[in-house]
């Protein structure tokens, strides 16, 4: 640990002036080894960081700035330490058998049921990092995309001590578009770079934002074939959304970023949704609101922008403007009569309801360019709507909106809802809006790709999906306001939903069971059902489904965009009240693609099924949680299975486990093995039966049997376990090999634990004295 860092401000306008800035610090610090480059507080890091990489590269003729080796490690999206170590074996190329030794670590970990962000360095392994870099002269260039400095000597990396002629340059960075309040003291580093943002000026912002996209489109994944351009206009967009509308409505109209580039025509052609999904995973937009603020003002004071953002007290100032963000107390605001022309997107947000929020239908007249419409707290007639002519529309969203009965005399067709038929995105928030979810007008939908519907009588409208919308590819029915009616209309509603992979029906706390038709939905990934209390049994799911959430706390704060379930910052942290989740049985069996799950709160739930899927580590610390009343786990056919993880973090498995009395386990491919024949005449505690191909799974089995013996409950553990020497071989009939109960535990032998059958491809386990 060399000490707190000293700091240095200073007024770059652009990424090249840092560069030689950087340079200039090199050869003139000639013991400032270390030195972190902040950007323009956060923003621009990464892209001067490559920068810098480049110019060295090819000044290689001035002795300060001449190295052997420029490595430069991306850990931006963080996994764990040792996939750092790994990215730097990959950017040496070191030979295959050190990657393989961090391989086998990992599939030992695996097994062991070690958390991902848990897993480290190995030693070995630093010790050929180091003797490789030991004898050159090289700069190293890191984007760190962990919360804390690391010390990197820990890899390998030799250390940069002031006599050294090595030199190391990294930042913080989470995403190539990132900014951040100050760093605080670095323990590592001798050098710390801050580039002043007002000397950034407005003329380098959009540049610099260029320069990004083009570092995004280089450096990420699949992305080799999509414009720059294109991606810079996708960084503006968000800006702009951050700016103020995000922010001031306090919703997570953000997380459509990626249908708004689509419905904005940022992102065109066949591909769109590949790409925009591709961008939208290579952005973070975890933006500190006051940086954003500043940035865009000073490009805002000294430009023309393509975007105008109207707030509180402002004046409406009139021009050729694509995007538009307006957020005031009422309709009233100076200067503001007519939608221009130009305007492809609008996002509108009052205060509160008054006759002054009221749209006019005058608004929209000239909005033959409008691809984005967002309205918050606003009024307007909904048997006919102010933007129904509006045919190039493609994202609508409302969000406690009210119907008005003002400007009905000036509409005489109400048959005219141009608006409707190219749709790709309806989300409606609060608003009772019946008529545009008629069967008539859904028949219009025909290109729609997104339907979210939250807070409203809502789940009469599944009765009239057969047939319609035949797009659909994500359904969100979130928190209805009446009761869930099972029907036949409602069990035919997925017959012919072969598109959709998302589905969510979070709050829906009065269904009792599942439509019948879901298990026909063929393509879909991701099932939702947070909060809703009164399912009685899951099961008959279709074989497609990748990701499956049920948290008895109730539904996330915001959606997620991407086939991704909710993270923990978007999860109730704790349950509302001490509600009775009827669920008693879940099944996932034949879900062959599904490996995230969460369960959590079911407190009646007593059997979970998850055989057939492709589950690698079954955590009960983090996937299945408070769950007390299990008492079955099928895991049958879950070839990749490496670990069932039972133990809190503190070791004590008796405050997470629940109370078992049955779990059955074949690893086998391929495998449809019956269930074990129980024996109802005799009591045990826990009964294990497991065919196994890799003795490694015996981890499990350790944390499984400790809070028993610690509580002097081994009398009631009955295991009938095989280790078999083929992966693939015919079935075993478990209820007809040799049972034995257990009375004695000896910790010395596994073997103990798994006797031989009498089938010839099953043979015992070898002895694990630490078992």
């Amino acid at each position: 640990m060399s000490g707190p860092s000293s700091a240095r401000q200073i007024g770059c306008m652009s990424v090249e002036e840092a560069g030689e800035c950087i340079d200039e610090s090199i050869k003139s610090n000639s013991h400032k080894k270390i030195i972190y480059i902040n950007g323009w507080r956060g923003f621009g890091a990464s892209t001067v960081l490559r920068y810098v990489a480049a110019l060295l590269r090819s000044r290689r003729t001035v002795p300060e700035l001449c190295f052997d080796r420029t490595i430069f490690i991306d850990c931006s999206k963080w996994k764990n330490r040792r996939a750092m170590q790994m990215a730097i074996i990959r950017e040496l190329k070191l030979d295959h058998s050190v990657m393989a030794i961090l391989d086998k670590e990992d599939e030992e970990d695996d097994f062991k049921g070690v958390d991902e962000s848990s897993r480290n360095e190995m030693d070995s392994v630093s010790e050929v990092i180091d003797q490789t870099l030991s004898v050159t002269k090289f700069v190293m260039f890191f984007l760190n995309g962990s919360d804390n400095e690391i010390d990197v000597g820990l890899f390998g990396i030799p250390r940069f001590a002031r006599y050294s002629k090595n030199i190391m340059l990294w930042t913080f960075t989470r995403s190539s578009l990132t900014t951040c309040k100050k760093v605080g003291e670095l323990s590592y580093t001798h050098l710390h770079m801050d580039f002043v943002v007002s000397s950034l000026g407005s003329s380098n912002f959009l540049r610099l934002l260029h320069q990004h996209a083009t570092t995004i489109v280089e450096h990420g994944l699949g992305m080799q074939d999509i414009n720059p351009t294109m991606v810079a206009e996708c960084l503006l967009y968000g800006f702009f959304l951050c700016y103020n509308f995000h922010i001031a409505t306090k919703l997570d109209w953000l997380s459509h970023a990626s249908n708004y580039w689509i419905c904005d025509a940022i992102i065109k052609g066949d591909r769109a949704r590949d790409i925009s999904n591709t961008v939208h995973g290579q952005i973070s937009w975890e933006c500190d609101a006051y940086l954003i603020r500043k940035e865009l003002e000073y490009y805002m004071q000294h430009m023309e922008p393509p975007f105008l953002v109207v707030k509180e007290d402002d004046v409406y100032k009139e021009g050729p403007y694509r995007w538009i963000s307006i957020t005031s107390r009422n309709m009233e605001i100076s200067g503001f009569r007519t939608i221009p022309a130009t305007t492809s997107s609008l996002f509108l947000a009052f205060e509160r309801f008054n006759h002054s929020s009221i749209l006019s239908n005058s608004l929209f007249e000239n909005s033959s360019k409008l691809g984005v419409l967002v309205l918050c707290s606003c009024a307007f007639n909904f048997a006919s709507p102010p933007f129904r002519r509006c045919q190039s529309l493609r994202f609508l969203g409302l969000d406690h909106c009210t119907t008005s009965k003002i400007g009905e005399e000036e509409n005489h067709n109400h048959t005219e809802w141009a608006c409707l038929y190219n749709l790709l995105v309806l989300d409606l928030r609060y608003t009772d809006w019946d008529e545009i979810l008629s069967e008539e007008k859904m028949s219009l939908m025909a290109n729609i790709t997104e339907l979210n519907i939250e807070g409203v009588r809502c789940w009469q409208y599944t009765t009239q999906l057969q047939g319609r919308l035949p797009n659909l590819q994500r359904l969100r029915i979130i928190r209805p306001t009446c009761p869930w009616v099972t029907s036949n209309d409602v069990d035919d509603s997925f017959i012919d939903k072969t598109c959709m992979e998302i589905l969510d029906l979070s709050g829906n706390s009065y269904m009792k069971t599942l439509p019948a038709s879901l298990s026909k939905a063929s393509s879909l990934q991701m099932l939702v059902l947070d909060g809703c209390d009164g399912l009685e049994n899951i099961d008959q799911l279709p074989s497609s489904l990748k990701s499956f959430s049920f948290d008895g706390y109730g539904p996330a704060s915001q959606l997620t965009p991407t086939l991704e379930l909710p993270p923990k910052h978007f999860r109730p942290s704790s349950a509302e009240d001490e509600k009775d989740i009827s669920t008693s049985k879940i099944s996932l069996e034949g879900c062959i693609e599904l490996d995230n799950l969460f369960v959590r709160g079911l407190n009646n739930l007593v059997e979970l099924d998850l055989s057939g899927t492709a589950i690698k580590i079954l955590d009960f610390r983090t996937m299945v949680v408070q769950v007390p009343r299990l008492k079955r786990l099928f895991l049958i056919g879950c070839k990749n299975l490496r670990a069932i993880m039972f133990s809190s973090e503190n070791g004590n498995s008796s405050k997470v486990k629940p109370d078992l009395e049955v779990l059955f386990i074949d690893t086998r491919v391929g495998i449809v093995s019956p269930r074990p024949s129980i024996d109802k005449t005799k009591s045990f505690g826990l009964q294990v039966h497991a065919v196994v191909v890799d003795a490694r799974i015996a981890y499990s089995f350790k944390q499984l049997l400790y809070p028993y013996l610690e509580r002097g409950l081994a009398m009631g553990i009955y295991f009938n376990i095989h280790i078999t020497s083929s992966l693939v071989y015919d079935v075993v009939q478990v209820e007809e090999t040799n049972n034995e109960q257990f009375d004695h535990y000896d910790q010395g032998s596994l073997q103990q634990l798994i006797p031989a059958g009498k089938y010839s491809d099953t043979r015992a386990g070898p002895t694990y004295g630490d078992f």
